[in-house]
């Protein structure tokens, strides 16, 4: 049975943030090697009945993580995440935005900044992620894309895999 577990989708509206707490019942470690490599990333990061495919993935500093959703039809929304800074198992930064198949971007949507933290919670795992945009109206676009259902059904995704992977260590 799945613990009942820490959801927060906090909108400010002043500093233009998306703020997003979420615990998983696991060690730092696995829910940190869950958002960092692209084998599993490739199996939840995506909303429900997506379903995601890295195309190139080089986890360090200046580095970036080009990915594409499929949806059930098969119709694929690129997206890149430009990494910037990164302290293992605690946390880093990146610019997130969307992207053609070739990875270039697309400069007509929002780009944001993402600062994600991972901090233990007893034996759970708390990952905070403060999605920052540069203007209102990006932050209000992003909202009426359905970030906040997306989000809830990606890091619900996470959820399953994590008890997958943590029955297997049992």
């Amino acid at each position: 049975m799945k613990p009942n577990l820490q959801f927060d989708f906090i909108v400010d509206r002043t500093k233009n943030t998306l703020t997003i707490k979420r615990e998983f019942a696991a060690n730092r470690q696995l829910v940190w090697d869950c958002h960092t490599k692209r084998e599993l990333l490739d199996q939840w990061f995506s909303p429900k009945t997506f379903t995601t495919k890295t195309k190139t993935m080089d986890f360090q500093e200046g580095g970036y993580w080009h990915y594409v959703m499929i949806s059930p039809e098969g119709q694929e929304f690129g997206s890149r995440l430009d990494y910037q800074t990164i302290r293992p198992i605690d946390g880093y930064t990146a610019i997130d935005g969307f992207c053609d198949e070739t990875g270039a971007l697309n400069m007509e949507l929002p780009r944001s900044k993402w600062d994600v933290t991972f901090t233990d919670i007893a034996e759970h795992t708390l990952v905070q992620t403060i999605v920052t945009h540069e203007s209102r109206k990006d932050l209000e676009t992003i909202i009426e894309m359905g970030m906040e259902e997306g989000m809830a059904s990606t890091l619900e995704r996470l959820d399953e895999l994590l008890m997958t992977l943590t029955r297997g260590e049992n």
